[in-house]
């Protein structure tokens, strides 16, 4: 014998959930919405002529390869290349003699080449070719000299 009585005897509170579920679900009559495209990986995000314009002319005010690659989304490479094309004169970013002083003297404390760069506002790898230029000892991963 089955017993009758018990969460499966009303059946109305089910019912409901079900006609509630099937409002949420998009009409079959309807044609299905588009997701909006996706830029594939790897694919390099394409500047309206309007924006190049805009980047070059930051570029002449004094803006940064690095600043205008994140204010337009873009590799600051990217920014290169694409001022090159305009012709645009490029300004030799690097470290002067005092701040190579400097970073000399912040390795040799112990600062890392990503910590001098940041704070001098270059690449690390700019950091470690002075350093390299002026004979410094470089240090492994550990802190020990190579």
């Amino acid at each position: 014998m089955v017993e009758v009585s018990g969460s499966y005897y009303n059946t109305k509170v089910q019912v409901k959930q079900l006609e509630d579920l099937l409002r949420k679900l998009p009409s079959l009559t309807e044609p299905l919405q588009q997701r909006p495209r996706r830029r594939m990986p790897g694919t390099a995000k394409q500047l309206e002529a309007d924006q190049v314009q805009e980047l070059v002319a930051r570029y002449r005010a004094g803006a940064t390869v690095y600043e205008l690659g994140d204010r337009f989304g873009i590799n600051r490479r990217t920014v290169s290349v694409i001022l090159h094309r305009r012709e645009v004169p490029m300004r030799r970013q690097g470290l002067l003699l005092e701040q190579i002083d400097e970073a000399v003297r912040l390795y040799k404390s112990g600062w890392s080449l990503a910590r001098i760069g940041q704070r001098m506002s270059v690449d690390p790898t700019t950091v470690l070719n002075r350093l390299r230029e002026r004979g410094v000892k470089m240090r492994d991963t550990h802190g020990h000299e190579r």
